[in-house]
């Protein structure tokens, strides 16, 4: 059976002098979700935003907020992007010891938890918690700046959470981040991926809608 596929643009590629325009755009483009990259210079490399641009852009879509924190510990702000307006909030099973603890936080402040995997981290490491997610990301480029080459490695992993997610009977998103383009697209859903993360492939684009249509289109 062919799963719907939702395309989730990364804010972190769009224009940051004209971020509210930017998202509007995209909403209009027909987006699915918008992906928020919070990036702390610790877990990873770089800075992007914090809880005050989410807030800021909550009023200018109805899109679902899809807030990936790349931030360790990341306990302690798992509040403040709730109330800023996330709908999902996805932490890095690698960014702390308590995984569990931490998925059971999203979850009591009434948000969507999920859990991200990077490239090294093995698709095993969600078992012991697939009953507490509502989304699994994978990312296909070690994360902390945008522009990335796909790592292909990474296939057989999603294809490996989607076996994991259909056993279970659980209604759990499988999303991918990194290097998504009109090309790697269709190797993502056919692996199993119902929603794509793209920044460059998006925003980098003249036509937000045809960007947006050419990704779904790998669903054909």
């Amino acid at each position: 059976m062919t799963r719907p596929v939702k395309i989730a643009p990364s804010l972190l590629a769009a224009d940051f002098a004209r971020l509210g325009e930017e998202v509007a755009a995209i909403d209009a483009a027909g987006a699915d979700w918008l992906h928020l990259d919070i990036m702390d210079g610790h877990f990873v490399p770089n800075i992007s935003y914090g809880p005050a641009v989410v807030k800021a852009l909550r009023g200018r879509t109805r899109m679902p907020f899809d807030v990936h924190l790349m931030i360790s510990p990341v306990d302690a702000f798992l509040p403040a992007f709730a109330e800023a307006g996330a709908d999902r909030i996805s932490l890095h099973a690698e960014a702390g010891p308590h995984l569990h603890r931490s998925l059971q936080s999203i979850r009591a402040l009434g948000k969507s938890p999920g859990v991200v995997l990077n490239p090294a981290t093995p698709a095993a490491v969600v078992a012991p918690v697939l009953d507490m997610v509502e989304l699994i990301l994978v990312m296909t480029v070690n994360p902390g700046f945008g522009g990335q080459s796909f790592l292909h490695s990474q296939l057989p992993k999603i294809a490996e959470l989607r076996r994991m997610i259909e056993a279970s009977g659980r209604d759990i998103a499988l999303e991918v981040d990194g290097g998504v383009t009109a090309a790697t697209a269709p190797l993502c859903i056919g692996a199993g991926a119902d929603v794509l993360v793209a920044g460059t492939a998006v925003f980098g684009t003249p036509d937000y809608a045809a960007a947006i249509a050419g990704l779904r289109g790998g669903a054909g």
